[in-house]
């Protein structure tokens, strides 16, 4: 097996078989550790069996980073135990919250990004790196709506976090897109001031627009192929700072394995010219 990454693609339940006999080089899996955070049963032997052809990656959503209480110690020992099964190439996890309070939210929820968050925020990304003994890169969020009382720049904000913890950066370039046409910024010139020393994974993804609101908001919805802006933005990135391992996200509509292959093809693509184009 090679642990090389160029491009790779979400794990589905559908695509196990397909995925389990692909030979791509450089392909591997992401999937959430949340669906197999168990001590058996046929999902994780799925995973287990993947594994042993293929790197995996393991993409957390609930440990809740930017929430008002430390990540829950029985979590982060069931993630620890997972990856100490499945050996992962990367973890990564959302700069978002989802429980507060006490209370859980079924989604991955903005704050305004005060000094007091950074604190928080730092504080409990050690608490993670501590327990999995290892660094996690943090992902970049989506924007639908401005929000009072930021007292850092959005890429200062995530600068710190990697100085003060020594984390990496997940950068999710279709989240880029998204909150750029949302809330009325540039993206390219955004993609310019992003810290590619600091990257460790890219995310690709599709969106759509709101049923109501039309091209005015776009949503992160995973459920489309990468839009052809994404993929500028993309090339753009990558030219500047060299190849990434690369993820092709899909979460609804999820079409053939061969369809996402395809897709993923384009990246690899993408990945060798900037390449050749380094050593020429």
């Amino acid at each position: 097996m090679n642990d090389v990454l160029t491009a790779g693609l979400g794990l589905k339940p559908e695509h196990y078989a397909p995925a389990l006999s692909a030979e791509a080089e450089g392909l591997w899996f992401e999937v959430h550790p949340e669906n197999y955070m168990v001590a058996g049963g046929p999902r994780l032997g799925w995973l287990e069996a993947i594994r042993s052809r293929h790197p995996v990656s393991l993409h957390g959503v609930s440990l809740s980073l930017a929430g008002d209480e430390e990540p829950d110690a029985a979590h982060l020992q069931r993630l620890a135990a997972l990856a100490r099964r499945v050996q992962p190439t990367l973890i990564s996890e959302h700069l978002a919250w989802s429980t507060w309070n006490g209370q859980y939210f079924p989604d991955l929820l903005p704050f305004p990004r005060s000094t007091a968050a950074l604190h928080r925020i730092a504080a409990n990304i050690a608490r993670s790196q501590d327990v999995l003994k290892t660094a996690i890169a943090i992902e970049n969020p989506s924007h639908y709506l401005r929000i009072d009382g930021h007292e850092w720049d959005e890429i200062d904000f995530l600068c710190e976090l990697a100085q003060r913890t020594g984390c990496t950066l997940l950068l999710d370039i279709n989240n880029v897109h998204v909150s750029a046409r949302n809330l009325g910024f540039s993206a390219t010139q955004w993609l310019d001031r992003f810290p590619h020393a600091l990257v460790s994974e890219i995310h690709l993804a599709g969106h759509t627009v709101d049923p109501a609101l039309g091209d005015s908001l776009l949503i992160d919805s995973h459920d489309a192929p990468v839009a052809p802006e994404v993929w500028h933005l993309y090339r753009r990135f990558i030219e500047r700072a060299g190849a990434r391992p690369t993820l092709i996200e899909r979460d609804g509509n999820v079409p053939a394995f061969e369809e996402l292959m395809a897709e993923r093809g384009r990246a690899v693509a993408e990945l060798e010219c900037v390449t050749q184009e380094a050593t020429t």
